[in-house]
This record gives C-alpha cells, structure tokens and sequence, in this order.
C-alpha cells in the first residue's frame, strides 16, 4: 500500500498529471516574447469571436467572454499542447443552444456537468472511445454544423427578426420575410464579409522570404499581417465606430448588440434549479431537459479538442495525451462553470493562429485570458455599439472553413461504402445534433460488424478445398462459414474434404470454437474430413482447450493435403497441390 501510495505521489507522476512541470524548467526569454506575441494576436482574434458565438448560442453577448478566460488559464497548467487555446467554438455554442434553451442557467449548469463527465473520462481512462467515432462521421457532423451555423447568421445580415433557429424553419421563414429586409444590416454585413475576405488574402499572399526586403517593407509587411490576423478584431472595431455615428446622430440605420452586464463575472457555483413560469424547475427536471446533451456535448467537446491538437501536435513534431487533454478540458469547464461559461473545447482558427504566430507553450493563453478580463472589466459598455451584422460575418468567414464537401468526392474515390455513415451524419444533424451523429456511429458500427461477420477468405478449390481466413474468426461469422462449406462442399456431388488455414487469424472466441465443434461433426456425418492447418500457438491453444472431438492439426496445409492422400500416393494429387508436401502431421482427438 505504501508503494502505491509513493508512486501516485512521486513527482514523475506529478509531472504527468501538471505538464507544466516539464516546460516551465526550460522556460527562456525568447519562449517569453513569441508567447506575449501569440497571446496578444490570438486575445485579438478572442474577443470578437467570443460576442458573435454567444450569438449563435442563444446568449447575451458578455457570456460569450465569460466563456475565453478560464480556459486559457487552467490548459496552461493541465494541457499537453502548446499550441491550442480552450474556449467557445461556433460548433459547441450550437450545442449550447440545442440543449440549453437559450438560458444562461441552464448553459452554465451544462459546463458544470460536462466538465464532471469530461473529467471522469479521464481519471477512468476512457480517452480510447473516440476512436469508434470515425472521420466520415466527424466530417459529417462538422460540415452540417458549419453549414447550420452559417445559415443562421443570414438572418443577422439581412437584420431579420423573429426568425426561428430550428434549420428547416430558419430557411423557410428568412425566405418569406426576406422582403422586410434592413438596407443599412444588409450593406454593413456584406461589406464586413468583404473586407475579412481580402484582409484573409491579404495576409496569405504575403511573401515568405523577409531577408530580401527592405526596411520599410518589412514594416508594411509586419502592419499588414498584424491586421491580416487581427481581421475579426479590425472589423468588429471599423463596424462599431460607424454604428457609433449614427447612433450620435439619432439614426438607428443598424440592428445593434445592446446593452450588456457590465464588468466581470461573479464567482460562484452554477444554479442547480431554475425558475420558469412562475415555478421552480428542479435539479432532476433540469438533467431531463438535458437529455442526450448530457452525453453528446462532453464527446463532441474532447473529440473537437483532441482532434486540433493531434494535428497540430503531428505539424510541430510533439505529442499530445487523450486522457490528460480530457483532464485539462474537464477542469476548464467545471473552473469555468464557477465565472458563468457556457461549455468550452478547443478552437480550430484561434489555434491556427496561436502556432502560426510562433507561441513556444501554453503560457500564451495568459496573456489571452488577461486580455479578456480587460476587455470584460473596461470595454463591456461599448459592445453596446456592435452592429449585429458585423458579428455575423465574423461568424461566417470561421466556419466557412469547416464546411467540406470535397470529402464526398474523396470518399467516392477511396471507398463508397463510407459515404454511408457521412450521408447520414450530414443529413441527420440538420434534424437533430445527437440523432446524426447517433445514425453516423450506427452505420460505421453496422458497416465495421459486417466485415467481421462476412470475413475475407482465399479459396482454393483442387481435389480438396482449401480455406484460408485472411483476418479474424470471430462469432458473427460463424454460421456465415458453415453456409459457405455446406453450400460449396458438402451438397457438392461427391462431397470433397476440407482444410481450414488459419496462418491470419488473430482472433477467436468460444462462440466460433463451439461452431467449429458442430462443423467438425456435420463432416464427420458425411464420412468427409475437416483438417486446421497454420494456426498460430494461442489459437492453437484455445482449441486444444475446448477438446473437441475429431480435432485435426496440422503444422502446414502441405501437411494436411499430405495426410488426406497419403504421402505413399501423391501422385494422386493435383499437379497445383503437390508442392504443398513437406512437414509432418500433428494430431488431436
């Protein structure tokens, strides 16, 4: 006891469970300025992103920065990646409107569970269940959600009210009312879109090389890739000054923010009842109004994070833990219910940006989560002035990278079946998030038993049959083999003999050595022989265990054709099978 007890306590396993333990020692001047750089570019690019998501997520707009600080903080001190930041996504904020009504009790109380969830994954180790979602089903889902989300921002271009957010509707009713459209909404987003746009491009098409260029051109160049990746910020600032204007000149042209609670968040535990038509909703009522949120938004919050950092892990040579990442993502959230976040995960774009920016560890996320509690303390009385349209096309221009139907002609090419599970998660999310991607991980499950079920096999079919498995014997395919020889052998007129080659069979279970057993017999029955052959030693075992009757092994199938016409008469044989004779027969019974 006292061992365990030295080991959990050692300090290498301190290290593993605070990783930064093992950064801050090499900590270094240089690693100080790229992460102050990283941390103010992507503190930039937070901030706007944070007010537009709280958008999308049914929430006032401060809710939205409520959600980008604490994460920053606790991933510096729990996360193994160095370069992705925690907080609100466009794709976890429509989670939170899914399943949390548009009130902030309920997204609150929803961090506070998903962060549990999300934590006992980890402590219990179960990092391994994302890898039964596979990419079609992902891609599926993120495509459907880019394209829902992005949508629904329409309405905020055009300055729409009253439009409702389930998909179908929302297309149908911006449609019909898109005669009440608002000029000056309409000509504030487009220009918004516009310019993020060419700012975008801006940025990529700058030169690589920097030694060539003189001094003032590398001024330009530094000026223009700061606004380049600063763009949402740029934006937002540009929209809100015109809004300015012509609010100071009573002319409401723009569908504004409005008013927010000014200041930061309280510190408290999240509200375990709530209040909803004059009567108290309960704690057990709240986690039934949850529903399937309860499991869908802690999978989809550690599969998003695991996935951005496994690609950015993989691009900057290092690697990443599942299960630590689900303690950093799990602490994030319940930290976080305790400010009023809504649920958090990582962030593809700000990622992106915080690598591309050169950041050296997660200290960056500091200086981003500094730089919104400043803005939450001193600049929430302006957001007032934020045109709606400008955030929606914050919102637009991050998801337009996420929705990809090129994965379509991929799949086509690669292997159709696949575009199955993809169909179904694309198409079911637009009905519900959790049905999708349950119809997704249904038909990749059904699609991955089917091959388990309908196992490959080579069949060389001379005199005497041979049967060689090319992957597991496992019990779905059972009687699917003993069809098979029926059909092929034993109707067969004169039934022939038959040699199973087991040389790929990685797997077996009772279920198959207790087909085998009635197989054996049913030959037995036809005065034909069934023979194994090249069976690894832990199958071998495990049939030899079972002591099945009639149970014939053999070292090699040259072995067992050698013992079915006897090695005195091979010229009986087959021209094709006589070089399999070499090796001596291994018999139980």
């Amino acid at each position: 006891m006292s061992s365990v007890v030295r080991k959990f306590c050692s300090y290498h396993t301190l290290k593993k469970r605070l990783p930064i333990l093992r950064w801050l020692p090499q900590y270094s001047l240089q690693w100080l300025r790229m992460d102050l750089l990283a941390g103010l570019t992507v503190g930039l690019t937070v901030v706007p992103q944070g007010l537009a998501y709280a958008e999308i997520a049914g929430l006032p707009v401060q809710y939205g920065l409520y959600s980008s600080f604490m994460g920053c903080f606790v991933y510096c001190l729990l996360g193994t990646s160095k370069d992705i930041t925690l907080g609100p996504t466009a794709i976890m904020s429509l989670l939170v409107a899914s399943y949390a009504n548009h009130d902030p009790v309920y997204a609150v109380l929803l961090a506070f569970l998903c962060g549990c969830i999300q934590l006992a994954m980890g402590i219990l180790q179960l990092g391994f269940l994302v890898d039964f979602i596979s990419y079609p089903v992902i891609k599926g889902f993120t495509s459907s959600a880019a394209l829902t989300i992005g949508f629904g921002q329409v309405k905020n271009i055009l300055g729409l009210r009253d439009i409702p957010r389930q998909f179908f509707r929302e297309v149908y009713f911006t449609f019909y009312h898109i005669a009440e459209t608002r000029l000056g909404d309409l000509v504030l987003g487009l220009s918004s879109l516009l310019l993020l746009v060419l700012l975008k491009m801006m940025k990529n098409h700058l030169p690589k090389q920097l030694h060539r260029l003189s001094l003032l051109d590398r001024v330009c160049h530094a000026i223009v890739h700061f606004v380049g990746t600063a763009r949402n910020a740029v934006v937002v600032i540009t929209a809100s000054l015109i809004a300015f204007c012509f609010e100071s000149q009573n002319q409401h042209v723009f569908t504004l923010t409005g008013k927010s609670t000014q200041g930061l968040p309280p510190f408290r535990l999240p509200t375990f009842s709530d209040t909803a038509s004059n009567r108290t909703v309960s704690f057990s009522e709240m986690l039934q109004n949850f529903g399937a949120g309860l499991a869908v938004v802690p999978l989809v919050g550690f599969l998003e994070s695991i996935a951005i950092a496994k690609a950015f892990a993989s691009q900057n040579n290092y690697r990443i833990d599942p299960n630590q990442e689900l303690l950093a993502i799990g602490s994030a959230n319940i930290l976080g219910s305790l400010v009023s976040s809504y649920p958090v995960t990582g962030s593809f774009g700000r990622t992106a940006v915080n690598s591309q920016t050169g950041v050296c560890s997660p200290a960056g996320g500091i200086v981003t989560g500094v730089i919104v509690l400043l803005s939450l303390a001193f600049l929430t009385p302006l957001f007032y002035y934020i045109p709606k349209g400008a955030l929606a096309a914050v919102v637009i221009c991050a998801v337009s990278g996420v929705f990809d139907l090129r994965i379509v002609a991929t799949l086509w090419r690669v292997k159709k079946l696949d575009l199955l599970p993809f169909l179904a998660s694309f198409l079911g999310c637009f009905w519900e998030i959790q049905y999708g991607i349950l119809a997704g991980v249904a038909l990749s499950g059904i699609i991955l038993l089917f091959n388990i079920a309908r196992p490959e096999m080579k069949i060389s079919d001379y005199s005497t049959v041979v049967v060689q498995f090319q992957s597991g014997l496992n019990f779905p395919a059972v009687e699917y083999v003993s069809d098979l020889l029926y059909r092929r052998v034993l109707e067969a007129s004169p039934p022939r003999c038959v040699i199973l080659d087991g040389l790929h069979v990685s797997s077996i279970d009772y279920t198959t050595v207790n087909g085998l057993r009635e197989l054996i017999q049913t030959f037995q029955q036809h005065n034909v022989s069934l023979l194994f052959s090249n069976f690894r030693p832990k199958i071998l075992s495990i049939l030899t265990s079972a002591e099945i009757e009639g149970l014939r092994y053999f070292d090699s199938t040259e072995t067992a054709l050698g013992y079915l016409h006897g090695d005195d008469h091979t010229h009986e044989l087959d021209d094709r099978e006589k070089p399999l004779l070499n090796q001596t027969e291994r018999l139980y019974s």
